[in-house]
């Protein structure tokens, strides 16, 4: 259907033609998101990390699945992927569009990058492994953290503050 406005255009012509420029305004991220089921996560991590496990079993239960594997050389996995040092964290996960998904970070803000991502993005991270992630749940403790959005200028940015485990 095309609707071009003249002279002689309706005010219905008018208002339909409007509504339909927003609705295509609203619509357009959603159309360019990928959906979780057709996000499939390669996670690299040390064969014997049980916090890794519990992160993996956080995603599992959020709609995400993917493939584990065990380098013997983890640390070089995360150089050959651009991690820097202070972005690391127990465990990588990468999709096939390259992302990367550093430590323990909650599904829903990796459901937020996925939906937009960033221009210039190298993917999210949560350096370190703060008490009370997911994975590194330790009873009612939980340590405040940031989720840091990696650039691939080699800079990042915080893309979340953590201050509680409700914020998860």
């Amino acid at each position: 259907m095309k609707i071009e406005l003249t002279q002689s255009s309706t005010p219905f012509e008018r208002t339909l033609l409007a509504t339909m420029a927003v609705m295509a305004a609203l619509l357009s991220p959603m159309l360019n998101a990928q959906s979780i089921d057709d996000v499939v996560l390669n996670v690299y991590k040390s064969e014997t990390c049980g916090c890794c496990v519990g992160w993996i079993e956080h995603m599992e239960a959020n709609g995400y699945h993917g493939n584990v594997f065990h380098p013997t050389d983890l640390d070089g996995v995360k150089e050959e992927l651009g991690i820097k040092p202070e972005w690391a964290s127990c465990h990588t996960a990468v999709t096939k569009e390259g992302y990367l998904f550093e430590g323990h970070i909650p599904s829903k803000f990796i459901d937020q990058f996925l939906a937009n991502p960033p221009a210039n993005a190298l993917g999210l991270t949560v350096p370190g492994m703060p008490i009370g992630g997911p994975g590194m749940e330790m009873g009612n403790r939980f340590t405040p953290y940031d989720i840091l959005l990696m650039k691939s200028d080699g800079t990042s940015s915080v893309f979340a503050s953590i201050k509680s485990a409700l914020d998860q």
